[in-house]
């Protein structure tokens, strides 16, 4: 049995990861363990999570799990965002060489992840640019949640026409896509409609159109074969 650990930069992301990427891989043979939200700090022994902005903290955590856990049937995974990457990242500044090309950049990151971690296990994810991203793979599901929507659905779905996949909407301050979608619907909560609005969407649709993501769900599916003569 092949099992997963994976570390979420927010209760966003754990929730998405549990009610979603769980039971799809566990058709497939990979079980995942109760997603965790990676720390951020550990203060008088005490290890406080979520945020994802503070990499040595992030690194001791999933460290520690690796210590724990030395059997070549349990593997290692992140779900954390890019934008606003910790500025102590490993390989931080040669992957801001590669900005003018998103996905280039981002598997520059996750390469010097893998190898700072060495541990064949470890499989390093980071979203492109952040969570919301996969919420442009359908905008117009914010009906659902809002109403009045056809108007800020229609600028949305303006943003989406403008790039090849969801996620290349940029990672700019202003214009990341969770400053996009609160541009349109000031009442977004990324806690109560984000997973919801994701898990309406639905899986295939979000792999249809986000490659980069899609890449790494197929990297866990595979992991489920591994124990197959």
């Amino acid at each position: 049995m092949v099992r997963l650990h994976l570390f979420a930069e927010g209760d966003t992301e754990q929730t998405f990861a549990d009610t979603v990427l769980k039971p799809h891989l566990a058709n497939l043979g990979v079980y995942m363990q109760k997603p965790t939200l990676i720390a951020h700090a550990r203060k008088k022994g005490i290890v406080h999570r979520g945020g994802g902005r503070n990499f040595r903290a992030m690194q001791n955590d999933i460290d520690r799990r690796r210590k724990q856990e030395s059997g070549n049937d349990v593997f290692f995974t992140t779900m954390i965002d890019l934008y606003a990457l910790p500025t102590k990242f490993p390989g931080v500044e040669e992957a801001e060489k590669l900005r003018l090309d998103p996905y280039k950049r981002v598997e520059a990151l996750e390469k010097s992840w893998f190898d700072e971690t060495n541990d064949h296990r470890f499989i390093p994810f980071i979203q492109l640019h952040e969570f919301e991203a996969y919420l442009f793979s359908d905008v117009s599901q914010f009906a659902f949640f809002f109403d009045n929507a056809d108007s800020p659905i229609s600028a949305l779905q303006s943003i989406v026409d403008d790039v090849q996949s969801p996620e290349l909407v940029d990672d700019g301050q202003h214009t990341a896509p969770s400053k996009r979608i609160i541009a349109e619907f000031p009442e977004y909560s990324k806690t109560t409609v984000g997973s919801q609005m994701a898990e309406r969407i639905g899986l295939e649709n979000i792999l249809s159109k986000c490659p980069h993501f899609k890449a790494w769900v197929e990297r866990l599916e595979q992991l489920g074969a591994t124990e197959k003569p």
